[in-house]
């Protein structure tokens, strides 16, 4: 048995993105794609790379698996850094409505988007959401994603919340599911029927999220992110800041929705609090672009988002 776990040889070429460890690649540096004519690239026991050259650094009995990549180009995976995979029913009729001209927040109002998924979700069992969520993942593996990150948001209340977290961690334990997962918690989502906006941030910051400290440091579930839905009709930046707040306490990165469909703030706001991302922003402001780039915070683009809300 060999020493370690993979070498792919005679590669025609190997594309690191960058040389120096950097964590982000801004501006015109994003150009700078780092492309190498290495020939072999080595993995150790723990399914890391420990090794980049030409197929003279390495001997092939001291790995128990050698690929041959003669005349191909070695990607690093893809990540996919926005997703809500853990759902059940599916919005088929919105698209007569959005052809119709219906804007995303009229879908909303009456019912559909957000929360016509809600509805469904809340009344799938536990094993049905996650047979379904063990489907898309296997189709995001097939496309070359490694890692993803899965957002609940689809129940509103704390019980349907816990719920789909615990689909995300059932899947992020299963062994034969070879893809890594961040499980953001997002239960802003929308603001639940029957309640305003400041009475679901007194509910996620009071009921919520306490529950789901419990349930971390119980070990019974891992959550890495918190998430809300910053905007016009939703949670404002004043409701948005207390609930980030709230989960930063309990240790979870800010990655949350925000300038989507109007101009809230939700760039500035981001940069301020240090956020390791915001998603969407089809409305950020001049100086929310500036401020996101001096705090260092990812701006997630969804450009496809904004075709099918018909935004442009």
């Amino acid at each position: 048995m060999g020493r370690y776990k993979l070498l792919i040889k005679n590669l025609r070429q190997v594309v690191q993105v960058c040389s120096n460890n950097e964590a982000l690649m801004c501006g015109e540096n994003q150009q700078q794609i780092v492309i190498t004519d290495a020939s072999c690239v080595a993995v150790n026991n723990d399914g890391n790379i420990f090794g980049i050259g030409g197929n003279d650094c390495f001997n092939d009995e001291d790995f128990e698996q050698v690929i041959d990549g003669s005349g191909c180009c070695l990607l690093p995976g893809l990540i996919d850094a926005h997703t809500h995979p853990v759902w059940a029913g599916d919005r088929v009729i919105e698209f007569s409505m959005k052809l119709a001209g219906c804007s995303y927040m009229q879908i909303h109002q009456a019912g559909g988007g957000i929360y016509f998924t809600v509805e469904h979700t809340k009344n799938a069992s536990e094993d049905e959401l996650y047979q379904s969520f063990v489907e898309r993942l296997h189709n995001m593996i097939k496309h070359g994603t490694t890692l993803v990150e899965c957002k609940s948001g689809y129940g509103l209340d704390l019980e349907t919340e816990l719920k789909m977290l615990r689909v995300i961690e059932r899947a992020r334990n299963d062994k034969n599911i070879k893809i890594d997962i961040s499980s953001t918690y997002c239960g802003a989502h929308a603001v639940p029927k029957g309640k305003t906006a400041e009475e679901a941030t007194y509910d996620i910051i009071n009921e919520q999220i306490p529950r789901i400290k419990d349930e971390i440091e119980a070990g019974r579930l891992h959550v890495d992110n918190i998430d809300v839905f910053c905007e016009k009709g939703v949670y404002d930046c004043s409701q948005t800041r207390r609930i980030l707040e709230a989960g930063r306490k309990i240790g979870l990165n800010i990655n949350f929705h925000g300038d989507e469909l109007h101009q809230t703030g939700s760039a500035e706001l981001g940069a301020e609090m240090k956020a390791h991302a915001v998603s969407h922003l089809e409305e950020i402001s001049k100086e929310g672009i500036k401020e996101m780039a001096k705090s260092q915070t990812v701006a997630v683009i969804l450009p496809t988002t904004a075709y099918i809300l018909r935004q442009v």
